[in-house]
Parts: C-alpha cells; structure tokens; sequence
C-alpha cells in the first residue's frame, strides 16, 4: 500500500483502495480472500475501524472506513 494516503480528519470518512503488485489476480484464490476479511476484522476489533463497505476483486481492494476512537486514519491501516 502506498504510504502517499493523506488523511486531514481523523473524526473524517476515508475511501482507499490498494492493489497487489503488478496487478496480479491472487484474491482469485479463497485464503488470500479469507486473509484480508481477517485483517479487517482484526482492524475492527483491535484498532476501532468502523467499515461502511468493502470489496475485494481480483487485484485490489476498495474500503471505505473511519476510526470510532477518532485517532488518525493512517494508524488504523499501518500493520494492515
């Protein structure tokens, strides 16, 4: 994920989307699936994400999220 993300309202909703290298199709394949709806509900239950929708397609991911605890955005997504 690029760190280029510039989030100047941490009480803000935020759409990102992020793309695997080379736009290679790995969420065609289930466990790279399960392992990002796993990420995310670690994101949820750990970081205070609130998830107001979300889309995996074969190369990238669309979210559109804001953080409960108002901190900054970035944070919620760094170890993501």
């Amino acid at each position: 994920m690029s760190r280029n993300y510039k989030f100047h309202n941490p009480k803000g909703l935020y759409f990102v989307s992020f793309a695997v290298v080379s736009w290679l199709d790995v969420f065609t394949r289930n466990e790279y699936k399960d392992l990002v709806i796993e990420s995310l509900e670690f994101c949820q239950k750990k970081k205070g994400m609130e998830i107001h929708a979300w889309s995996i397609m074969t190369y990238h991911v669309h979210l559109i999220f804001r953080s409960l605890e108002n901190q900054p955005p970035e944070l919620l997504l760094g170890d993501f």
